[in-house]
């Protein structure tokens, strides 16, 4: 349980880092803090005289106590010995995402960084309190994936506020574009283009898609899938197109795939948003005695370890994992290096890069034959 000292410490903090207190400006004073908390004088004055030591407040004699300029506080990092990195990603021990954080990790602890890893779960808030960690912590610099990159993040002065204090961050998998920050990402909707063509080249005509749609990832998987019909020339049934959000990536897909299958909608192969989702549908398929891919093909995304561990082996887009950690984290090192006299890099100054996606080919799609019309194959 926290205490009423780091109760009222905090509050401060945060109106800080929320520019509800500007630099330079009065906070409220020690009688509105008492009564706001019901605490007594003794114990806003110690939270407060911590926050006077660490640089975050001043005090002007018979005037009060007023909110410091956090610029002139990173000035003072240069002297500390440890340098620290915060890696943020949606997970951290499920799927790819221990491969990336192991590429960073490794790299940034080389050149003798501390690195802090969290994990948003996909959640706003979850990725609010730990922006409001980080900024309250003082670290050199960030490497994030964002959290429901699709949609407007309400998170967004955050990382406007690790600007203003020249602290650098680089995005990863995906980006809040309204910042236009630096980022490593995949070229997704080549990627999903590259699913659903290879299955038309293979003579599939009858597609489900499932896409995760609150992440910019799936999004533009879902905009390359539906290039691909287009540019072939291909009709796509709405009724085989699956969109989900993170909260319902555990029920919906596998709800919607059962629902396809009683329908009997005629469909000849599915193409996934990841290897992991495709993990979860061939559970359903092997219930139902659906083999793949003599009945039903599949196409993943990721090109994961998921892809090598099921009796079928997975057809999939190849995605860098430990190979992205480790070039966020030189550029992450570089941006420290650069930052005494550039700052945040921003627009045209930035530099990021799109990883070109691949397909791994195993056993998972079924090539089906041209139908040949027999009575003009006779003559």
């Amino acid at each position: 349980m926290k205490t009423k000292y780091s109760i009222v410490k905090e509050y401060i903090e945060k109106q800080i880092i929320n520019n509800v207190y500007k630099p330079h400006e009065k906070i409220e004073s020690e009688s509105e803090l008492m009564k706001r908390f019901e605490v007594s004088r003794h114990t806003v004055r110690l939270a407060i005289g911590d926050l006077v030591t660490e640089g975050w407040l001043y005090r002007e004699q018979g005037s009060g106590t007023y909110c410091a300029d956090r610029s002139a506080m990173e000035a003072s990092k240069e002297a500390d010995d440890v340098k620290k990195i915060a890696i943020i990603t949606t997970y951290i021990s499920e799927y790819i995402f221990p491969s990336i954080i192991r590429g960073a990790e490794a790299r940034l602890s080389k050149e003798g960084y501390q690195v802090s890893i969290f994990s948003t779960n996909n959640s706003y808030e979850k990725e609010k309190e730990i922006m409001e960690k980080i900024l309250l912590q003082k670290f050199d610099g960030i490497i994030v994936e964002p959290t429901k990159s699709a949609s407007a993040n309400p998170n967004i002065l955050y990382y406007l506020e690790l600007e203003r204090l020249g602290i650098p961050y680089i995005m990863i998998n995906a980006y809040y574009d309204s910042l236009e920050p630096a980022y490593l990402t995949v070229d997704d909707e080549k990627g999903g283009f590259i699913q659903a063509d290879y299955l038309i080249k293979n003579g599939h005509k009858q597609i489900a898609g499932f896409f995760k749609t609150d992440d910019l990832q799936g999004e533009l998987r879902l905009k390359g899938f539906l290039r691909a019909h287009r540019q072939n020339n291909i009709f796509v049934n709405p009724d085989c197109i699956v969109t989900y959000e993170t909260e319902e990536k555990l029920e919906k897909p596998i709800k919607e795939l059962k629902k396809i299958l009683e329908n009997n909608t005629p469909v000849t192969a599915i193409a996934c948003y990841n290897d992991e989702l495709a993990l979860a549908l061939l559970n359903v398929l092997r219930v139902k005695k659906i083999h793949v891919p003599n009945d039903l093909s599949m196409i993943g995304f990721d090109d994961s370890f998921l892809t090598d561990i099921s009796e079928v082996k997975l057809t999939s887009i190849q995605h860098p994992q430990s190979k992205m950690g480790e070039e966020a984290a030189n550029y992450m090192i570089d941006f420290i290096a650069n930052s005494k006299e550039n700052k945040q890099r921003k627009g045209a100054d930035v530099s990021s890069f799109e990883y070109q996606p691949e397909l791994t080919t195993r056993n998972s799609v079924k090539k089906l034959e041209k139908q040949v019309n027999k009575s003009n194959k006779n003559k």
